[in-house]
Order: structure tokens, then sequence, then C-alpha cells
């Protein structure tokens, strides 16, 4: 019998993978790419790799892909700093495609998207290649039909349902007018009416009562198995149970034996330590999102009390990052909440509270953050983030230090964070809440630069 330290050695190194993998009644799992949306990053698929593990495929089998500049750019003809042209998204995605196919020795991929992720799928299988590689395509809240299709309206824009790139990629494909590339098996994921980029109304694009001529099925294609799942948001179409549920079932042809996580005793915590680019085309804005590792930041990681968010000592995990980012290997202790600081040069030191780990993870990114110069009269700042998804005060049971979420309107789901400016000296606790999970964290003074991020799981 493996000793425990054996054990552990074989999980590291990926050969019990390997050995269950190889046995005779085990099914050969293809290898997936998970591609995230625009100004996201691959921890965002963190949930749903849990899920797929939790159902038995190889985790070395399930693979996200990290855009470096995940933003779109406003003209996709004009070189704009931090951001991404179409092409440059489709030849990335080629690239990891090209690696995951070479380390797996597989002959082709599933590719599952969510949002802006699901146009460089199309591209890719359209116009480089992917036709041959792929044989599964899954896209989730993918704005097909454009976030607005209005003539002569920003259609140098690749959202733009009227321009040139959303045009080509819709064009009929066949006799029967299908809009998707064959012998590729497709499936698109929808809203009934809940998503944010696919509506009628121009609300969430600054245009509010402006028709956008986008309709709820934007994201729908012709060809494709096309699934509506009921008020799930705009990133629940790729993130949420339900979702993962239809993937499976899409994938596989069988159920899911389960949409829950299970957990594991002692997960084993990595990911890598990102900034915020300075910008130099937006003054007003300063920064850019980017998933570009930032070296030489130094974190700790600290055991806290649920009830409190008071550390439980000293920290259990430190360490200054190297070129590529990466703070751990980190071995957390089930059932534990963890506070993540981040120290920076040129950043605030940030906080960041997280629920207890079910599941090992190697898409634990974390990002240093910057106090807004609005921010600074403050005695501390506390913003709470869901990043898989919005926040719907119709639909979701929420509150934010014992009240309603600021900015959250009261119909909708166009909100991910919320934020609080906390005008008293006192450090105290604060906690939030959604739909069952709650993080407790403290509150730090913004005066010595510090500011705090509560952010949710699921």
């Amino acid at each position: 019998m493996m000793n425990r330290r054996t054990l552990l050695a074989l999980v590291g190194s990926g050969l019990l993978l390997a050995a269950c993998a190889s046995t005779p009644n085990a099914t050969v799992r293809q290898p997936i790419v998970f591609v995230h949306g625009n100004g996201d990053s691959a921890s965002i698929w963190q949930t749903t790799v849990w899920r797929f593990e939790a159902n038995g495929w190889p985790r070395d089998r399930l693979h996200a892909i990290d855009l470096p500049y995940p933003l779109a750019r406003d003209d996709d003809a004009k070189a704009q700093p931090g951001r991404t042209s179409t092409g440059e998204h489709m030849a990335f995605l080629k690239t990891e495609v090209e690696k995951v196919m070479k380390a797996t020795g597989a002959g082709q991929v599933v590719l599952v998207a969510n949002s802006r992720g699901g146009y460089a799928v199309r591209n890719y299988i359209q116009n480089g290649g992917g036709d041959k590689t792929v044989s599964h395509a899954v896209l989730g809240g993918v704005p097909n039909h454009g976030v607005w299709a209005v003539k002569g309206f920003r259609e140098a824009n690749e959202f733009a349902g009227t321009g040139p790139f959303l045009t080509a990629l819709n064009a009929p494909k066949n006799a029967t007018g299908d809009e998707v590339s064959g012998p590729v098996k497709w499936l698109t994921l929808r809203s009934d009416n809940n998503d944010k980029f696919a509506q009628p109304d121009g609300l969430w694009i600054g245009a509010k009562g402006t028709p956008t001529n986008v309709t709820f099925d934007g994201p729908a294609l012709k060809g494709a198995q096309n699934v509506v799942l009921p008020r799930v948001d705009h990133r629940e179409t790729a993130f949420s149970a339900g979702a993962f549920d239809a993937t499976w079932r899409f994938i596989t042809g069988q159920a899911p034996q389960t949409t829950a996580i299970s957990e594991q005793a002692q997960p084993v915590l990595n990911g890598k330590v990102t900034g915020l680019g300075l910008s130099s085309t937006d003054p007003a804005s300063g920064t850019y999102s980017n998933n570009l590792p930032l070296p030489g930041a130094y974190l700790e990681v600290y055991a806290t009390d649920p009830a409190t968010g008071e550390r439980r000592g000293a920290a259990v995990h430190r360490k200054t990052v190297g070129a590529d980012g990466v703070w751990g290997p980190f071995m957390a202790q089930a059932g534990v909440p963890y506070e993540f600081v981040i120290s920076a040069p040129g950043y605030a030191i940030t906080h960041i509270y997280r629920s207890p780990f079910p599941r090992s993870s190697e898409l634990i990114h974390l990002r240093a953050e910057r106090l807004a110069a609005s921010d600074k009269d403050s005695k501390s700042v506390v913003t709470l983030t869901r990043p898989r998804g919005y926040f719907d005060a119709g639909r979701d049971r929420m509150a934010f230090d014992g009240k309603a979420l600021p900015g959250v309107p009261p119909t909708g789901a166009g909100v991910s964070s919320s934020k609080i400016k906390q005008m008293e000296d006192a450090v105290r606790p604060i906690s939030a809440e959604f739909n069952g999970e709650k993080i407790t964290g403290r509150t730090w003074p913004a005066a010595d630069n510090h500011l705090v991020v509560l952010e949710l799981t699921y």
C-alpha cells in the first residue's frame, strides 16, 4: 500500500492521474481548452474545471488559456496599447491548442468559451484550421450577432453585429444557411432574457432607450444546438452548474454524475500574481486589465477566522514571485478561509479574502490593485466582486455589510462588483453574503495605502 508521502508525490507529478486514465475501464477523454471573455483571465474557469474533475475528467486534460491582453480594441483594424485584435486573439488560441495537442498526443480538442472568447473560437474554426483540430465547440453567452447591430454605429468594433468581423463569421456556410462551420459540432448557451449583452435596449452599453437591433436570442446560431438557461446572467451562461450540465451532456452524450463540486482533504493551490497596465490612450481610466505576471510582488497568505476575518496566527505561506508570477504551490486546509495579501511597488497593499477552497487548483490568480483617486478620502475601501456572474437584486439573496449592495440596480443582472467606502476610523469585520456563500474580511486603512477585496467563488 502507498504511504501518504508517495501518494502526494504521485498526485503532484501527474503519475497517479495517468495511471488512473490507463486502467482498462477508463474512458479516454479529449483535452478541453477553455477560452475566457473580454477583460477576464483563465481563473474564471476555476469552478467549471472543478466540476469536470468531480465527474472524472483528468485534470491534465483541462486547460484554461490566459490571453495576455484580454480587452478588445475599440477599432479592430487599429493598434491600441494593451488590447488585442480579432486576428491576434485567434492566433493566440491556435498556438495554445497546438501546445495542448502536442502535450497530450490528442488528435482533436474540445473548445469551451464565454463571451468574447467565442469570437476567437469561431474565427479559429472558420479561418485558422480549427475545423480539423476541434471536435466540439461550446459557446456560452457569446454575442454572436453583436452587442449592437446599428448601421453606421461603431462598426469597426468587433462587437458590432453589422461590422465586417461578425458579418463574415455569420455568413451562410451552405445552402440551408447555417452560420457555423462543419464538421465541428456546435452548442450555444444563452439566457432567456437576463444577459446584459443580448438586450434589445441599449441600457448596458450606455444608450438607454435606444434600440440595439439585437434580441435575447442573439447568441443562438443557425446550425448549432441552441439551449436556453432560464434567468442566468451573461457569465452564468458559461460558469453556472446548469451550463456545466448542458456542456457535459453535449460533449459526452450522457448526463454528468453530479453538478456539485466534491471536496478534497488538503487542496493544493497555485496561480499567478498579475497587475494593471497604465493606459496612455485613456488618461481618465488610468489603467487597463492584463494577464501579465507581476515579478517582484510579495505575497502572504493567512488563515482567517470565518466569523471575524481576523488572522489565525502567522502567515502560512510567503513568496516573492519571479518572472512567471507564480505564487505557489500552497497546501491549504479544508474548510479554512484565507486572506491573500499582495505588496508591490506602484500598487496598494491588496487584501483579498476568499471562502474555503474545496479542491486543488492552479487557477487561483491574484491581481494587485490601485486605490482610485476618488477613494483616497475614505478611511477604508472594500470591494465585493463576483467574477463568475453578476448581481441580480430580483433573483439573488445577498447582502454587503448587512445592507443592500451599493451600486446594484433593483432589476437586471449587469453589475458584478460593489464598493463600500467606509468613513469611520474603526478597523472592524466586514462581511458579504451571496446565495449561501459568506465571506468575512477586515477593513484596512486607505490612508496607509491598503484596500480590501471580498471575492466570491460561486
